[in-house]
């Protein structure tokens, strides 16, 4: 039941970093560190001191300039490639009780996938709202992307299970939405 838990938890916090990089990082990394978690011990420098203080200081410079248009702009190219390293690194800390390749190639495929595709859906929303508002609506946007992050990793956290089968659930009906919405091919 352990790997199993680990498993969603670290699938479910990955997901949240498509959302916000720093925010889960940050956050397990203080759980980690005062024993609320066990780390892979080859991520153990996930709980160092040095650790804590620069996604510390990443999830204030993400979530105060992610309430700037232009900034938030700059922040989105870069999580094309940041989010989903995060997610895989985070995602295969939380596996325990394997190797570091094989955390690494399971964090990867469930947690760095699943961060890139939400990150994805992030930035197309973004460009929408900046098309259609000018930008004026994405602070708006930001404080609801805050508000889902905290609540996914806080669920994420205490109750992993619940996180995943619902992170599940959500790519399924949009997986379904999408082939509804697309047009028919001839």
């Amino acid at each position: 039941m352990q790997a199993l838990t680990q498993l969603c938890m670290g699938f479910s916090l990955a997901a949240v970093t498509g959302l916000r990089a720093s925010l889960p990082l940050f956050a397990a990394s203080l759980l980690a560190r005062y024993g609320v978690i066990e780390l892979n011990p080859s991520f153990s420098w996930l709980a160092s001191t040095q650790a804590l203080t620069v996604f510390g200081a990443a999830v204030l410079f993400e979530l105060l300039g992610d309430k700037f248009p232009a900034v938030d702009h700059l922040l989105d190219a870069a999580g094309v490639l940041v989010k989903p390293v995060a997610a895989t690194v985070l995602g295969a800390s939380l596996l325990t009780k394997l190797d570091p390749v094989t955390a690494l190639v399971l964090g990867a495929a469930a947690g760095g996938a699943t961060a890139a595709g939400i990150h994805l859906v992030k930035g197309k929303t973004r460009l929408v709202s900046s098309l259609a508002t000018l930008g004026i609506a994405n602070p708006l946007l930001s404080v609801l992307e805050d508000i889902l992050a905290a609540v996914g990793m806080l669920l994420s956290i205490l109750i992993p299970l619940l996180a995943a089968l619902l992170l599940l659930g959500g790519i399924v009906g949009a997986v379904w939405m999408v082939r509804r919405l697309r047009p028919a091919r001839s």
